[in-house]
């Protein structure tokens, strides 16, 4: 359940939910039961409309996980649409391609197994939309190297910049300060590049929205 917005709120949206996709309903509560962070099912919402307005061709996704959000946007991609996605988790990576399987979209998906910090960098190909949802200390890094792989126009999604509520909390647990700390870097980053028209919108746990230039 969102931080940010009010419960009631996030009740209220829950009854407009589409209850037919048993696949993705499944995998949200594996990945609730053992503790796996997954896209919010509003901002996973909120990213297949993107895809289907935008009409992208490559999508590039850095962190995969069990593959929640991979399935959720090549289904949505048209049909000579592909999805490049990179994890270095082993066990993530066999329940994602488990996962994929029962969606029957393995020709849609591509699963680059390795450090996205080590893969990118080798990449040439160009992507039309670039989904950034890795490890926090990371992203400013990921952010440079997406900008480099993204075309023109071409569309990055960033995950967790609202970071639980914690960036804009006068008091964050101890456990959540480094975090908080990098994400509130990665904000005045992603709001002052020069390269991008951005924004940050209050979807899910915060999703940073930039358009390249």
């Amino acid at each position: 359940m969102s931080n940010i917005l009010y419960d009631d709120q996030v009740k209220y949206l829950t009854l407009f939910r589409n209850e037919s996709e048993l696949l993705t309903k499944e995998m949200e509560v594996y990945a609730a039961k053992n503790k796996i962070p997954i896209l919010d099912w509003m901002s996973a919402e909120f990213l297949e409309q993107l895809i289907t307005i935008s009409k992208p061709k490559n999508v590039l996704e850095i962190g995969t996980a069990i593959g929640y959000s991979s399935i959720r946007i090549a289904s949505k991609l048209r049909k000579k649409g592909s999805l490049d996605t990179i994890e270095k988790s082993k066990n993530n990576i066999k329940l994602a391609q488990e996962y994929i399987r029962r969606a029957k979209l393995t020709s849609s998906i591509n699963i680059l197994e390795g450090d996205a910090l080590e893969i990118m960098p080798r990449m040439d190909k160009k992507y039309d939309l670039i989904f950034l949802d890795a490890d926090k200390e990371d992203y400013e890094k990921l952010f440079y190297y997406s900008l480099m792989l993204l075309k023109k126009g071409g569309v990055l999604f960033v995950d967790n910049l609202l970071w639980h509520g914690y960036v804009a909390a006068n008091s964050v647990p101890d456990s959540f300060k480094k975090s908080t700390k990098f994400i509130r870097e990665f904000n005045k980053m992603f709001m002052n590049s020069t390269e991008l028209q951005s924004t940050i919108l209050s979807i899910g746990d915060g999703i940073g929205l930039g358009v390249k230039l």
